[in-house]
This record gives C-alpha cells, structure tokens and sequence, in this order.
C-alpha cells in the first residue's frame, strides 16, 4: 500500500488514511450490531463515495 501511495500529495494520502481507519472501523461496528450485510455494504459504499469525492477535490485543486 506505501508503494502505491508514494507519488501522491501528503492531503490526499491523509484523506485516504482517514477513510480506511474511519470505514474499517464502522464495518465491524454495523456487523457487530447484526445488522444484514446488505445493509452494512451499502452503507458503507455510499460513506467511501464521499471520501473519494473529497480526494478529486484535492486533486482538482492540485492539478490547478
């Protein structure tokens, strides 16, 4: 994973870094509470959307 992320800008490895810790920790949390696997992948799904848009943004940016 280092490999991959060593060109990148320091705000975005940040950003994903946030995002792995964030959605790791709320997928076990929603399994732990029984909650359908359905349900716990979309959810999931649709949280990791917004961590991708926050990267374009900061790729747009530094892109200029």
């Amino acid at each position: 994973m280092l490999l991959r992320q060593e060109g990148l800008p320091r705000p975005i490895r940040e950003i994903a870094w946030k995002a792995q810790l964030r959605l790791c920790r709320r997928y076990r949390r929603l399994t732990h509470t029984g909650k359908q696997a359905n349900v716990v992948t979309t959810a999931i799904a649709r949280e990791l959307a917004g961590f991708i848009w926050a990267i374009a943004r900061k790729a747009e940016i530094a892109a200029g």
